[in-house]
């Protein structure tokens, strides 16, 4: 990473202003998410929720000083498949400046790591329509196109 030291560690609520700046940076996030100041409570009331929820872990992505990349994980425990617990992968954004420079790629191996900790016997993620460029590097950190996700907004 060009001498830059890379840091994947567990968000504080003290990063959701690094988070946010992420968010911001994303062409599709930038427009549903509400950057006014002061931020918005609903932020700081999902971090606490997502901080005492023992199966979610929101992460931070650090290029040396610098905010790099952000995503969350939940652990499912299914009946089925024996009781298996499967990792999904949700809201992974790498900002325009730091991408395909190989923090994708570290995320995901971060990730798998985690998953096989936790005895998950799968990784699963969605990724939007309009984002092909995100879908083939999906495919080549190893996902498959399995099923087809659907979505129903309240």
């Amino acid at each position: 990473m060009n001498g830059l030291e890379l840091v994947i560690k567990k968000a504080e609520e003290t990063d959701i202003e690094a988070i946010l700046s992420i968010y911001a940076d994303d062409d599709l996030a930038a427009q549903r998410e509400d950057f006014s100041q002061p931020r918005p409570q609903a932020y700081f009331n999902a971090f606490k929720k997502i901080e005492a929820n023992s199966t979610t872990k929101l992460y931070l992505v650090n290029v040396g000083n610098e905010a790099a990349a952000t995503f969350q994980l939940h652990w499912l425990t299914y009946l089925s498949y024996k009781g298996g617990t499967r990792l999904l992968v949700e809201n992974v954004f790498v900002k325009k400046g730091f991408t395909g420079k190989g923090i994708g790629k570290a995320v995901f191996q971060f990730i798998k790591e985690e998953a096989q900790k936790t005895n998950c016997y799968m990784v699963q993620l969605t990724t939007n329509k309009l984002r092909p460029d995100a879908k083939r590097f999906y495919e080549s950190v190893g996902f498959t196109a399995t099923h087809e996700g659907m979505k129903m907004f309240l």
